[in-house]
């Protein structure tokens, strides 16, 4: 199973002084030297952490594949269809929320995902949408085309009780089990951590996680070349 790392929080650091210092592109480099398969990083509308510039010099120096996240908005497709990322993975976003609080809705949004998706095609970018882990999320990734699904796994992540967490793990399989019968590639991440990462990495549909908060808050403590190559070795 692969890893990508969101390196988000490196950027938060940095925006915490409006200064330079810590580097995200510096920090890209750390994580694959490190064995991170890929390089996740979130461009919000109100630019809290991530600034264009960063995607940009981004697109230049990751030598693996760079996964950018953003809203479905024009805005955000033009500045997509600048840099090119490897994958653009289509999040929902609200102004005033902590972290992405939940998968976006397929089938309420169809028919503006699906021109978002096509527009990115036309740019020869790979597309993966983030959703809760629900069937009909998964039949409408399929309609809209997009290539991958990350399943949002904050549910199991923070679940309450062991009863609930591993209710909640079935319905990541179920989830994963139809993505894959329709042919699409399966990730994914969200509040996903060192003791509660292993059981989703069984789950065999599952190609790739993302993490980030965990992984950086980690960092703090043990460096971060180390506490990627302690995730690496649990995913793998």
């Amino acid at each position: 199973m692969k890893l990508g790392v969101n390196i988000d929080h490196v950027a938060t650091l940095r925006q915490a002084r409006m200064g330079f210092e810590p580097d995200p592109v510096h920090a890209a480099c750390v994580c694959e030297l490190a064995g991170a398969d890929g390089i996740t990083v979130h461009l919000r509308a109100d630019r809290r952490h991530m600034q264009d510039r960063d995607v940009k010099l981004l697109k230049a120096a990751v030598s693996t594949r760079l996964n950018v996240e953003m809203a479905a908005t024009t805005e955000m497709v033009e500045i997509a269809a600048e840099v090119q990322p490897w994958q653009v993975t289509l999040v929902p976003e609200r102004p005033n929320e902590v972290t992405t609080e939940g998968g976006l809705d397929v089938l309420l949004n169809e028919t503006h995902l699906k021109q978002v998706v096509d527009r990115l095609h036309s740019h020869n970018i790979r597309v993966s949408v983030f959703v809760d882990p629900h069937l009909d999320n998964v039949k409408g990734t399929h309609r809209i085309g997009a290539q991958a699904l990350e399943i949002n796994t904050n549910a199991y992540a923070n679940a309450k009780s062991r009863k609930e967490g591993s209710n909640q793990l079935v319905k990541i399989k179920e989830a994963a089990r139809m993505a894959s019968k329709l042919g699409i590639e399966i990730l994914a991440g969200h509040a996903l951590n060192y003791r509660n990462v292993v059981p989703v990495t069984e789950v065999e549909e599952i190609a790739e996680l993302n993490i980030g908060h965990s992984i950086i808050a980690r960092a703090v403590f043990v460096g971060l070349e180390k506490a990627v190559v302690e995730m690496k070795n649990l995913v793998s």
